[in-house]
């Protein structure tokens, strides 16, 4: 679980909270069933508008991804490279076929070890594997879009329920005492529309994002490293090139087995849907 993120959605409600309660106000007149209603109905329905029933659902299954995320661990799979790599001028190319079928769990590393293991050239093979960091950077993009869809209209879905909450007050003016309550609730649904949008919606999108780049990185280190393999590249000048795509300031996670095994790199790309 990302604790930074639990953490974060913690922090930032409680702030929210206990500003109200500090500036002397009731922290229950913050919750109004109606003013919800509007911002989240309208923000829902708005970006159900905007996107198509296969991009909505797909934002909303990456939802989960937020607070539990991949964790590509790039050092692993550069030890898993080189070491292919030093199995692969000692036994031939062929036997990249075993770590093909290892690796079922994984697709896109899977079909990466296969078309290695069939002979395919690195020329193709690089261009076979970029169509489909291509096609998943594409979906995974569309995917943060909803949530950037949804920060973006949930302020203003906050505005129009003030203005609601304003017509209703409107409409008792002839009682005062009711025009104090009344004005506060109404902007509640600003407080909801700008409070999700900057305090959810936008950070869910930017952290999709993140993920994102971090599976591309991974995709990349790949690509790299299976197409030395099939050119028959020096596995010590593999993994020094290889060494770039590491954060020098991130220590590096223990190994879950001993390279060249059958090895299974957590945090591959997910599969299509």
């Amino acid at each position: 679980m990302d604790l930074t993120s639990v953490l974060g959605l913690i922090v930032g409600v409680a702030a929210i909270l206990l500003g109200q309660a500090l500036e002397g106000g009731h922290i229950g007149s913050l919750f109004q069933p109606t003013a919800l209603l509007i911002v989240l109905g309208g923000t829902l329905g708005a970006v159900m508008l905007q996107c198509t029933p296969a991009q909505f659902m797909l934002g909303m299954r990456r939802l989960p991804r937020v607070f539990l995320p991949p964790r590509p661990n790039l050092h692993q799979q550069l030890s898993d490279l080189v070491s292919w790599s030093q199995i692969a001028r000692k036994n031939g190319i062929l036997s990249m076929e075993e770590f093909a079928q290892a690796n079922a769990d994984h697709p896109f590393l899977q079909k990466g070890l296969q078309l290695l293991a069939d002979g395919v050239d690195p020329v193709s093979l690089r261009a076979a594997l970029e169509l489909d960091v291509h096609t998943l950077e594409q979906r995974e993009r569309l995917a943060a879009r909803v949530w950037e869809a949804a920060g973006g209209y949930a302020p203003t879905l906050g505005i129009l329920g003030a203005v609601l909450g304003l017509i209703h007050v409107m409409e008792n003016l002839s009682d005062p005492s009711k025009l104090g309550g009344g004005i506060a609730v109404a902007f509640v649904a600003t407080v909801y529309g700008v409070g999700l949008a900057n305090v959810l919606f936008l950070p869910v999108a930017h952290k999709l994002k993140t993920q994102l780049a971090e599976q591309l990185d991974l995709m990349e280190m790949q690509i790299e490293g299976l197409v030395s393999i099939g050119s028959g590249e020096n596995p010590r000048l593999l993994e020094n090139r290889l060494q770039g795509f590491l954060n020098p300031d991130l220590p590096a996670p223990p190994a879950k087995q001993a390279s060249g095994q059958t090895a299974t790199p957590s945090g591959n790309p997910p599969s299509a849907g």
